[in-house]
């Protein structure tokens, strides 16, 4: 079973996500993971990355689609992904559907969890101090939330027409959100 999970910076897609790979024994594909573990690398891309991060910037889709293609095409994970955090743009989510196709691979779930700003602000400032991660500013928080709506929109737009979209108020508790998800899954 191949997941999307998608939605601002901070609305819990990474919970979800955790969650998701131990009920499923699936593959988590966190784009935010394979930037900071590149970045960690100190790989030339790694030093690219960093600086784009510290100014708030998302990072090119030729990059990202790179990293993300490498994982696709491995014959050990197919059809058990959870996508987290990925697509983030139009040319993204257009990538991901040819490299899917190209594999013999479909989504079967797009769950969008749908939080405002406030929320997102909040949530951040207390992943900062528990989690200790340098991109979690508020400054780079709102940057990143500004950024993710205006980048994002045309990727909800492509993927609300499926029917295996799903739209969940991210603002709700964790385990409501899991709960929500599991309706879905469970069937």
């Amino acid at each position: 079973m191949n997941i999307i999970l998608f939605g601002p910076p901070g609305a819990g897609k990474g919970t979800q996500a955790k969650y998701l790979v131990k009920k499923l024994d699936s593959y988590q594909i966190s784009t935010g993971d394979l930037l900071r573990e590149e970045i960690r690398q100190k790989t030339e891309i790694g030093k690219k990355i960093s600086l784009d991060m510290k100014e708030g910037k998302f990072i090119s889709d030729e990059i990202v689609n790179q990293l993300i293609k490498n994982l696709i095409f491995d014959p050990k994970r197919k059809n058990n992904f959870v996508f987290d955090g990925y697509p983030r743009s139009l040319s993204q989510a257009k990538n991901l559907d040819k490299y899917l196709e190209d594999s013999n691979q479909k989504i079967d779930f797009i769950f969008f969890l749908n939080v405002n700003k406030d929320i997102i602000i909040k949530r951040i400032e207390n992943r900062k101090i528990i989690e200790n991660r340098s991109d979690d500013n508020l400054e780079t928080i709102v940057r990143r939330y500004d950024k993710y709506m205006e980048t994002t929109k045309p990727v909800l737009n492509f993927y609300s027409k499926n029917q295996n979209f799903i739209e969940i108020d991210g603002s709700l508790e964790i385990e409501e959100i899991t709960r929500k998800i599991n309706t879905f899954i469970d069937v």
